[in-house]
């Protein structure tokens, strides 16, 4: 038997001895399911949002702009999300990146590949996760933009470049911040490594919640030559 026939055998008796249950009511669920259909149909979509920075709104919203977007458009050209960033999103992606809990990654690239998949604008040239600075990334030992930005590069057939962009300092944690000083918190924290950057850009990260993160990377990347720029999360903030 070759590598990949024990591979799959180990999985099937380990799938035997720990069925696979719901991460949120433990019912019973197929492998790499991860939720049961009612706990999935439960989660808090975002069904109402900007058109641009995905900013929840409190009504089906179509093509229309939040009143931040109107007065101070974002660096950022679109944004893709899933999700409000509440329970038990926040829980579940708190689990991924504090704890280490890598198998929710496919959950989440999934869906968020099934969503993007289903949008009739042109997918961009190339996906770029939120650079980590390599003290964070030591001390972490993986970069959860990274893992997600992966798996939709391989689903999507779009090129994923980690290098593109390296964050030049350690920034404080931006969900430990007052929104006055996130994007200060930013500001000049990523280089491009080479020059020309691809036209249409997807940048990839977690979680969004101001959007200074975003604008700081997409500034960055439009400096170097991008035209279009967009970021894709799973959840959105606000």
């Amino acid at each position: 038997m070759d590598i990949n026939g024990l591979q799959i055998t180990a999985e099937r008796l380990l799938s035997l001895i720990f069925p696979a249950c719901c991460r949120l009511c433990r019912t019973p669920v197929r492998p790499q399911q991860h939720l049961c259909p009612e706990c999935l149909d439960e989660l808090p979509w975002l069904n109402s949002s900007c058109a641009r920075c995905s900013l929840p709104l409190p009504a089906p919203s179509g093509k229309v702009l939040c009143g931040r977007c109107q007065q101070q458009p974002p660096d950022f050209d679109n944004t893709e999300a899933l999700f409000h960033y509440q329970p038990p999103i926040d829980y579940l992606l708190k689990r991924l990146k504090f704890s280490g809990e890598l198998a929710i990654c496919p959950f989440f690239s999934r869906l968020l590949t099934e969503h993007i998949g289903k949008r009739l604008t042109p997918l961009p040239d190339l996906i770029l996760p939120v650079p980590l600075h390599h003290a964070r990334l030591r001390e972490r030992g993986f970069n959860q933009s990274t893992e997600l930005a992966r798996r939709l590069g391989q689903a999507l057939d779009i090129r994923v470049d980690y290098r593109l962009c390296k964050r030049t300092r350690s920034t404080h944690p931006q969900s430990l911040l007052p929104r006055a000083e996130r994007g200060k918190n930013m500001r000049g924290a990523f280089r491009t490594r080479r020059k020309p950057a691809p036209a249409h850009i997807a940048i990839v990260d977690d979680v969004m919640t101001t959007g200074h993160t975003g604008c700081e990377l997409a500034r960055t990347l439009k400096r170097a030559g991008a035209e279009l720029v967009e970021v894709w999360v799973v959840a959105r903030a606000g």
